[in-house]
């Protein structure tokens, strides 16, 4: 699509089958981080390796805008429904953008809560700088299993991070629908040089949104 900007694709995929290099409950694994993790959950398995996915973006890439994307957790479905994807970031500008990509490709997205100062204790361990899953799988889940993530660059890293969790609108009964893929070309689409992209993306050179009345229309489209 003529990407102006420098642009990585990190693929963070791993084989989810039992071997005797498994991950076992009390483990303590040191992330790319350089972080240590305890297991206590070896369902929390696909966090393990996004952690590192960002980790490598920010130290080895330079990213200055991470963002990674999942079917992270069974609990997206409940916090935000079948149809939107959350999304949690550090940066309120991005998530704005986000629900507006969401809004004009037709990829839905809705914010989480980002409070790493009132979540993160949930990941607290005796032996490790943190454990892989919640104490309290009652105190908002999704957010947690997405600061896990984060903290592997550090809450305090000038860069802007974004966390999608796509688990619910990825599937429709036993078919996959696609999703992400035009949300990343329409947040995206002001750093290329395809018109249509630079039309739908919130973050274009001029930031502006589509007229009112295109917008109008493609929302009686989608729902037609």
């Amino acid at each position: 699509q003529g990407f102006k900007d420098n642009l990585h694709a990190v693929f963070c995929l791993a084989e989810n089958a039992v071997g005797p290099r498994a991950t076992r409950p009390d483990d303590i694994h040191v992330l790319y981080s350089g972080k240590t993790v305890e297991i206590n959950n070896t369902d929390a398995e696909g966090r393990l390796i996004l952690a590192d996915g960002v980790a490598y973006a920010c130290k080895d890439l330079g990213a200055d805008i991470i963002l990674d994307m999942a079917t992270l957790t069974g609990a997206q479905g409940v916090a935000t429904g079948k149809y939107h994807a959350a999304v949690l970031t550090n940066n309120e500008e991005w998530e704005k953008a986000c629900v507006k990509a969401g809004r004009n490709c037709g990829d839905l997205v809705h914010p989480l809560v980002y409070c790493p100062e009132l979540h993160f204790s949930e990941f607290t361990s005796a032996v490790a700088d943190m454990k892989n899953s919640v104490a309290d799988r009652d105190n908002t889940p999704s957010s947690c299993a997405g600061l896990f993530i984060a903290s592997h660059i550090g809450f305090d890293w000038p860069g802007v991070w974004v966390h999608i969790d796509i688990a619910a609108p990825v599937h429709a009964g036993e078919r996959a629908t696609g999703y992400g893929v035009a949300l990343l070309l329409s947040l995206f689409g002001g750093a290329s040089e395809d018109p249509l992209l630079n039309m739908v993306s919130p973050l274009g050179c001029n930031g502006d949104s589509p007229p009112e009345d295109m917008e109008r229309d493609s929302k009686r489209r989608r729902l037609v």
